[in-house]
């Protein structure tokens, strides 16, 4: 008999992977179980658990409050996965692709004299509602971000990442468009007016209400339906291709491609959001929590569409067409 310490057995992949007895793709050894609080978890649980720093200490009685004691359950945490298995190298390889793609969008307009065409009626329209969205889209990125931080799986903190960074991506064209109009049309309040107008005019009353209510909801489950089934679908619909629709109509090219732009990023926002709603759905009970939340913000989200929509020309077409948008979205998540 051979003395001295025994050899564990070489593993060819991960520990946690080892079951499904073939190589990690990069996206399952970027993103699967790495949560620290996963850490914690009894052998042969799936999910997060307490970190032993002190049961009464405010991040676990946090933990347990927003996440452990969640209504939304699952059996298997782990098991759910990105659609678009997306990670930070490959989101990085597409966004700059994106990115390319816009500064051509804005390098050639520009050479082009484009906003010098813009009617005065349409500077109007973009003072009021398009410059000052970098504030909406900033509530988005925090309320995205937070939720990172307050789910059960790391697989879905991963999405939530990307989504708050797709807000910031957003806010940066509109922060960028800002400064360009204002240099060419300094009359109409350009970079100057943006926060008063977010703050006082009737356009952004619901959506700001929406989102402070959004910001201060802590719970990993409202929070999932009240920011990616209720909120955000509206700003989308409302804010991005109803003003991009607009921008069309009124010769403003580079608005209109800009909306389609993001657009892009939503629909992998999308993508994941529906595949997390048919993950939920396999447990009993999930649905009908879903539903109530929906029920809850849904009224709200109406308010901010009509109010936003109403500073549009064409305004109330627009707002019907952005309510049934969402709820298009919802009805084919069987929502």
């Amino acid at each position: 008999m051979r003395e001295g310490p025994v050899e564990q057995a070489k593993l060819k992949t991960w520990s946690a992977l080892s079951g499904q007895r073939r190589k990690p793709s990069e996206y399952e050894a970027v993103a699967y179980d790495a949560h620290f609080l996963n850490d914690y978890a009894q052998p042969g649980k799936s999910g997060p658990a307490l970190p032993s720093i002190g049961p009464d200490s405010f991040i676990n009685r946090w933990y347990q409050k927003n996440l452990i004691e969640s209504p939304l359950r699952h059996d298997d945490w782990l098991a759910f996965r990105d659609p678009e298995e997306v990670t930070y190298r490959r989101y990085n390889i597409i966004q700059e692709g994106q990115e390319n793609y816009v500064a051509e969008i804005l390098d050639r307009f520009s050479n082009e004299g484009h906003d010098t065409g813009l009617s005065a009626e349409w500077q109007t329209v973009l003072a009021r509602l398009y410059t000052p969205s970098r504030f909406l889209h900033h509530t988005v990125q925090m309320a995205s971000a937070y939720a990172a931080t307050t789910t059960p799986a790391s697989t879905i903190s991963h999405c939530y990442a990307f989504q708050s960074a797709d807000a910031l991506r957003a806010l940066s064209h509109v922060s960028y468009r800002t400064v360009e109009l204002a240099r060419c049309h300094g009359q109409a309040g350009f970079n100057e007016d943006e926060r008063s107008h977010w703050e006082t005019a009737p356009e952004w009353q619901g959506f700001r209400e929406l989102m402070e209510k959004v910001l201060v909801t802590y719970e990993f489950g409202e929070l999932f339906a009240a920011l990616n089934l209720v909120a955000k679908p509206a700003i989308d619909e409302a804010c991005l291709r109803q003003l991009g629709r607009a921008a069309r109509r009124h010769d403003d090219s580079v608005l209109d491609l800009l909306s389609d732009a993001v657009l892009k990023d939503t629909a992998r926002s999308r993508s994941w959001t529906q595949a997390l709603v048919k993950f939920l759905g396999a447990r009993d009970g999930n649905v009908p929590l879903l539903r109530g939340w929906i029920a809850k913000w849904e009224p709200l989200a109406d308010q901010a569409i009509d109010a936003f929509c109403a500073g549009l020309p064409d305004g109330d077409r627009a707002a019907v067409a952005a309510r049934q948008a969402t709820r298009d979205f919802r009805a084919a998540m069987g929502l």
